[in-house]
Formats: structure tokens, C-alpha cells, sequence
């Protein structure tokens, strides 16, 4: 990387961090469903959130402070978020399935072994839109871990005419940030059911989705 483009992006990280927490402080924002993902956390439980690529623009501000390792894109779209959130402390762990994971696979694996928490995007970094992959599941057999589902809506949204149908909120709207029922994945399951398991989750998550868009109307 040249040097203006390491000034540049360091400026991106700069003003998008400042940017994205004036907007978010902003809102008025309410949580639910959090318990029993606290209960998890007090007991010193791996998780991994689950979070449509769609819905990710408020993960970086509300997730921060939490020690959470989030698997971003290494493709200069996923430049941006993980610029911003390494302002916050993330440890970003960058990788996806159209790039080589290998590395980024065996981070979480040893993060979630220590009863930490990672955040996937389970549609990204190129969808198709709220069709999961399976990369969440086998890392959750492979750890034990937890999966929670993860999503937001607001009173004032725009959704962007892009493949994952991009959800923002307008500054001073209010947001409702929902989670979803934790669960986890026998280890013993294999292709056929795996895949089944694969689609109740994603069902799952797409109407934790429709649930909290019902949530302003």
C-alpha cells in the first residue's frame, strides 16, 4: 500500500468512526432480547453473532467495547468497516468464502476455544441476499459454540438498491437492535442435516428480520 493510500484510509477510519458514532448516539435506541445472550456471556460461553450483510450498519458502534473479533472481507468493500472498527479496538480478523480463509478460520477457532465471541456475516461478502452458508455452522460444531442471531430496524429507514437490500437509518430515528434465541449445532451432524439445520437458521434469521421491522410498523 502506498503511502497516500495508507493516509487515506486512515482517514476513512477517522472521520467514519466519528461519523457513525454521532449518527448512532443520535437515535434512540432500544434493545431486546438480550438475556439470554448475557447469560452466556456471564458464563464465559463462545459465540458467534449472526448478522445479515444487509443489516451490519449499526454493528461496528453497537458491538464496540466488547472485545468481539468480527470476520471481515479482505476486499477493499470490507476496507471500510474494518478501518472503522479497528478505531473502536476490534481485533479484526479478515477473510471470507470467495477469499482464502484458512488463516482467519483457525483465529476464531482459537478465539472460541477461549470462550470468546466472533461476529460472521453469513450471506457476505457477495450473497445471494439472506442465503447462508455454512461456514457458521461448521465453526460452531468445531467449537462448540453458540450461535445468536443478530439484526436492527428503525422508524426512518432507506434501504439501498443493492444486492443485500442495504438498511441505514436516518440521524434521530429510532432504532429497536434485536437479538435472537442462542443456539448451538451437534457435532455429529452431517451433510443432509447439516443442510436442514442450515435452512431453519436461516429462516430464522430472516424472520428475526420481518419481526423487528414489524417492531416501528
Amino acid at each position: 500500500m502506498s503511502f497516500l493510500n495508507k493516509i487515506r484510509w486512515n482517514l476513512v477510519g477517522i472521520v467514519g468512526k466519528l461519523v457513525l458514532f454521532l449518527w448512532a448516539k443520535s437515535t434512540r435506541m432500544t434493545v431486546l432480547g438480550e438475556e439470554s445472550y448475557q447469560r452466556l456471556r456471564e458464563q464465559g460461553k463462545p459465540v458467534i453473532f449472526l448478522v445479515w450483510h444487509g443489516r451490519i450498519f449499526i454493528v461496528p458502534y453497537f458491538f464496540r467495547r466488547r472485545n468481539i473479533i468480527p470476520l471481515v472481507s479482505p476486499s477493499e468493500d470490507g476496507e471500510i468497516p474494518a478501518r472503522i472498527m479497528s478505531r473502536w479496538g476490534y481485533r479484526i480478523v479478515r477473510g471470507s468464502s470467495s477469499h482464502l480463509i484458512i488463516k482467519a478460520w483457525n483465529e476464531m477457532i482459537s478465539e472460541l476455544k477461549r470462550g470468546g465471541e466472533v461476529i460472521i456475516v453469513p450471506d457476505g461478502p457477495r450473497g445471494p441476499n439472506r442465503e447462508m452458508k455454512l461456514g457458521g455452522l461448521r465453526l460452531a460444531q468445531e467449537t462448540g459454540a453458540y450461535l445468536v442471531p443478530f439484526t436492527f430496524s428503525t422508524s426512518r429507514k432507506k434501504i439501498l438498491r443493492s444486492w443485500d437490500k442495504f438498511l441505514f437509518f436516518y440521524p434521530f430515528s429510532r432504532v429497536v437492535a434485536m437479538y435472537g434465541q442462542p443456539f448451538t449445532i451437534e457435532p455429529s451432524l452431517k451433510e443432509d442435516a447439516l443442510e436442514k439445520e442450515r435452512q431453519k437458521i436461516e429462516t430464522i434469521l430472516v424472520q428475526l428480520d420481518e419481526e423487528a421491522d414489524r417492531y416501528y410498523g
